[in-house]
């Protein structure tokens, strides 16, 4: 039984492994694109066929990767709060932005899972992922309606539009050699190259102001 205990043990320390040695190398490299099965396994100290021990593919190792994104960001949203209240739209929109930003391998998953993670894994997978990363999203929603002055309904329309514009954001500004290059060619169109951090903020905080000061139709009647 000790023996067991331990395998399990090794086994969720290697897997483990193998996704932080995915995350550095996205960081490293400029995003999720650029990592392969063979540069995570060698960062992770693994034989390259062992992976499969632990992920049946690439895709759920990043399937993975995303679904510990929402949980991370859950629980950074946690300690930005903390026992905080009254945030008015541009604090709570900024505690939506900056807890985001801190996590950029996480939004550049948010690109990922739709087009192809989740649609590559089997139905059970798909499932754990949908399960964890709504509760998640839930999690974070109910932190900022104690926290923040908007609406549950505000919120939780901020969160669909914190995770569609943290997506493109990051892969716009994060652009392939070929498109960087191509900007430094032609610097006209290198506006397209934009500045996620700061944008992001812009937005979320112009959206979460204009949230709170548009009337609903039941309001307008």
């Amino acid at each position: 039984m000790r023996q067991r205990a331990r395998s399990v043990e090794d086994k969720a320390r290697r897997a483990e492994a193998l996704l932080e040695a995915a995350e550095e190398i996205a960081l490293e490299l400029g995003g999720v694109r650029y990592v392969t099965l063979a540069a995570v396994t060698e960062r992770a100290g693994l034989h390259r066929t062992g992976v499969r021990r632990y992920y049946a593919s690439k895709e759920e190792l990043f399937l993975e990767l995303a679904e510990r994104g929402w949980g991370q960001w859950r629980d950074a949203v946690k300690d930005e709060t903390g026992d905080r209240s009254g945030l008015g739209p541009a604090q709570t929109a900024a505690v939506v932005s900056g807890t985001l930003a801190s996590l950029p391998v996480f939004c550049d998953l948010l690109t990922h899972v739709p087009l192809h993670l989740e649609g590559d894994v089997d139905i059970e997978r798909a499932r754990r992922y949908k399960t964890n990363a709504f509760a998640a999203h839930d999690e974070i929603a109910a932190t900022l309606d104690r926290a923040s002055g908007m609406t549950a309904e505000q919120i939780v329309n901020l969160l669909a539009v914190a995770v569609v514009l943290a997506a493109g954001f990051w892969q716009v500004s994060h652009p392939t050699p070929t498109l960087a290059a191509l900007y430094d060619q032609v610097p006209a169109w290198g506006h397209a190259a934009l500045d996620f951090t700061p944008r992001l903020d812009h937005l979320l905080k112009t959206f979460a102001t204009g949230l709170t000061e548009t009337p609903t139709p039941m309001d307008a009647s």
